[in-house]
């Protein structure tokens, strides 16, 4: 067993904690169902937020999902970068698998998409 990273983004249109936790759910959702997550094989979970998210901390929305109440995760804010993505938010779940990396699917939600196309569906 090996264990990997699997990546996801989304945007927000407001910086609402509704939306916030809203499209942090859908994007968590997207990644569990595609990667076939079991929370016991988690090691952690990062959610990176751009500075102009401040309504909620996107981390809540994990707590909404069974059996991942004990999943360690972790906030932090992105790098302020000129021209970066605004209001996006950001997922490395680290996971311990037996799938080879290529297998792996990466989410990108909305906006996001545009960070790495190259993944996107």
């Amino acid at each position: 067993m090996m264990m990997r990273g699997i990546r996801g983004a989304t945007t927000v249109e407001e910086n609402s904690e509704k939306e916030i936790l809203l499209s942090t759910h859908e994007l968590l959702g997207e990644m569990i169902a595609s990667n076939r997550i079991d929370p016991d094989k988690v090691a952690s979970v990062f959610i990176s937020a751009t500075a102009d998210i401040t309504r909620a901390f996107p981390a809540k929305a994990l707590r909404e999902f069974d059996d991942w109440k004990y999943v360690p995760v972790m906030c932090m804010q992105e790098l302020d970068v000129p021209g970066g993505l605004e209001r996006c938010i950001r997922l490395m779940i680290h996971y311990n698998t037996g799938c080879p990396q290529k297998d792996i699917k990466h989410i990108y939600l909305k906006k996001a998409v545009s960070l790495r196309p190259d993944l996107s569906e």
